[in-house]
């Protein structure tokens, strides 16, 4: 592995845990795992995806200060 690639992986892995830690989705997660586990089926557009996301995030009751 290069130098280059080492660090545009970690930088990746980065992003990815920062996304966690916000509650950003992550679409290239997303496709990965739809991919493994439901080959074939169709898979959302990056559209489409953050809506769904956004939707549900703010569709589940919880105990909220605002």
């Amino acid at each position: 592995m290069t130098v280059a690639r080492g660090v545009a992986r970690a930088f990746a892995r980065a992003t990815q845990a920062l996304r966690r830690v916000v509650g950003a989705p992550d679409y290239e997660t997303y496709l990965a795992h739809s991919r493994a586990h439901h080959p074939g089926a169709p898979v959302m557009s990056r559209q489409a995806f953050f809506e769904a996301r956004l939707a549900q995030r703010y569709e589940k009751p919880g105990s909220r200060c605002c």
